[in-house]
């Protein structure tokens, strides 16, 4: 049979890894696709680097070299951003080619287009390295939970940030020197912004919500947090209450509309996913029939992602004849039955609280505060007042609640702060249980 001839755009990390393991398991791959996949060409952007890597494969600076080339079946678009990520992909869905992509940002901001020409053209664009590196997450939501109605999932789905919490926790260091070992490590890179601000993982919730729930990519309407502002103290009493700090990017179904949002969450560390620690990722499903479902392994990194890329590439040689209308679809729902449920604004999302605040040790203070969460309807769970250092006239008293209405929370903390007892900004971090109920 005719091999599938694949053309690479970028040689850099993943790229490499993918031109590697498809050359080191060239057989194995064969009688999985039941076809030869065959690298024709690649577009790079310094030649003589790639040529190290490369050998005898054929190099252009021109992505459009490959993109416009008639005997290339599929397009491994591996150059990350937006554009010209963008025009490539849509070049090659225009010349009625085969996409596979890792870029997360593309299929966040872009998806509903490209997979709209691509449907239009009778093509498929695969994206499972996107989410979670070598994890099958967006095949399990897509294919494997296809009987079940996704109730939540939540992932720890950046290995940079997850890799600071952890180590914040284990060596009672501050954010700023972690993440100063972080870059120096190479898991961090020099503007970590999209990670530590939890734009990435944004990316990545928005793709896997479009599937679990069918609706089409929102990427804008995701509420996002990072871990920035967190400090060791709050990572101390957490880990003292029996809970772990993680940044998580959470979709869930609610009355009146689905939850999207990205932050720091405590989760009780008897959790498996609160044990998941340095970069690695782990996705929490909970699915109607099957129950909570996890997902876990390495977020990135050049073989673990061309594990993905690699996937992608199998399936679509294996469906590359057959009849569109019985692929499965992009979005794991048939185009002409996506959903139009809203995103609920962050104000409307009910969740549970750990609130830290500092205030002065005198008579009536905590009479005040629990006056106004009462008042704002928020129950007390459980509550923490540390003993003031020597000479100290402040202490930190540590506020869990029951599940409760965001709005109400923002509004109890301005009236707290604007309490004379009370020092500075209430520290607000939200609280999930992830039961399995």
């Amino acid at each position: 049979m005719k091999p599938i001839n694949v053309g690479l755009l970028g040689l850099g990390t993943v790229g490499g890894g993918t031109l590697t393991v498809l050359r080191r398991n060239a057989t194995e791959i064969t009688r999985r696709a039941g076809r030869e996949i065959r690298v024709l060409r690649a577009a790079v952007r310094n030649l003589d680097k790639a040529k190290l890597l490369a050998g005898d494969l054929p190099l252009s600076t021109n992505p459009f070299d490959v993109v416009d080339d008639p005997e290339i079946d599929i397009v491994v678009e591996l150059i990350g951003g937006l554009e010209p990520a963008r025009e490539l992909v849509m070049q090659a869905i225009a010349n009625g080619k085969h996409v596979v992509t890792a870029n997360k940002h593309l299929i966040a901001k872009h998806g509903n287009e490209i997979f709209a020409a691509a449907q239009a053209k009778g093509v498929m664009v695969a994206f499972e390295a996107a989410v979670a590196g070598g994890i099958p997450i967006i095949k399990a939501l897509r294919e494997g939970l296809s009987a079940n109605r996704i109730e939540w999932l939540a992932g720890i789905i950046n290995g940079t940030s997850n890799f600071i919490l952890t180590e914040m926790r284990d060596k009672g260091a501050a954010f700023e020197d972690v993440l100063k070992q972080a870059q120096e490590l190479g898991y961090a890179e020099a503007d970590p912004t999209f990670d530590i601000e939890g734009i990435d993982a944004a990316h990545k919730l928005t793709i896997l919500s479009a599937i679990a729930f069918g609706i089409p990519m929102q990427f804008d309407r995701a509420y996002t947090e990072g871990i920035s502002k967190l400090t060791r103290e709050d990572v101390q009493y957490a880990e003292e209450l029996g809970y772990r700090i993680k940044l998580l990017g959470i979709a869930r179904r609610a009355e009146n509309g689905i939850e999207l949002r990205v932050h720091p969450t405590l989760i009780p560390e008897r959790r498996l996913i609160a044990n998941v620690d340095g970069a690695m990722n782990a996705v929490l499903v909970k699915g109607d029939a099957v129950g909570p479902t996890l997902y876990y392994g390495a977020g990135a990194g050049a073989e673990p992602t061309a594990s993905a890329v690699v996937a992608d590439l199998v399936d679509v040689t294996r469906l590359h004849t057959a009849d569109p209308h019985h692929r499965v679809p992009h979005l794991a729902f048939q185009p002409d039955q996506l959903s139009d449920t809203p995103i609920l604004p962050m104000d409307e999302v009910r969740t549970a609280y750990y609130l830290r605040l500092r205030a002065f040790d005198r008579p009536g203070v905590l009479a005040d505060i629990t006056r106004i969460l009462a008042d704002s309807h928020i129950s007390i769970d459980a509550m923490v007042q540390k003993e003031p250092a020597e000479g100290e006239e402040q202490v930190n008293i540590i506020l869990l609640t029951h599940i409760t209405v965001e709005k109400n929370v923002n509004a109890a903390i301005a009236k707290i702060e604007a309490l004379d007892a009370v020092a500075g900004q209430v520290m607000r971090i939200r609280l999930e249980e992830l039961a399995a109920k």
